[in-house]
């Protein structure tokens, strides 16, 4: 059937939501959904769990280990070393190109995480 939108309140889980321009945007209350079914995975030392959850890159020197064979600017969800999921990202490097990295080059580009909810970032979501 079809609703309009005058009728329409809520419905379900907000993933996210379109831009301006069409694109799509995921918010952080789609990790729980993502997470079951990434196909990439980065965990994180315990020394740089709090770094991510503030919004920053990760490092190679905060990286505990990655997914084989993961390409270059693929998704990638982000967990700590108990396997709780706190983000997600882009990989900055493929797999490959991490073992040879310095210490400080970004191997996942920050995109959202769950400490959001701490800051205040909610206002800007919905």
């Amino acid at each position: 059937t079809t609703i309009s939108r005058d009728d329409l309140l809520h419905v379900g889980t907000c993933l996210g939501k379109f831009t301006k321009t069409g694109k799509f945007r995921l918010h952080i209350t789609a990790l729980e959904y993502l997470s079951q079914y990434c196909k990439y995975k980065v965990w994180l030392k315990p020394s740089a769990e709090m770094s991510f959850l503030y919004g920053n890159h990760i490092t190679k020197s905060g990286m505990a280990r990655i997914t084989e064979s993961t390409p270059q600017y693929a998704g990638v969800i982000v967990y700590n070393a108990h396997d709780v999921p706190l983000g997600f990202g882009v990989a900055a490097q493929s797999t490959d190109k991490c073992r040879e990295l310095e210490p400080m080059g970004n191997v996942v580009l920050h995109r959202a995480d769950v400490g959001e909810y701490l800051r205040g970032v909610e206002d800007d979501m919905f």
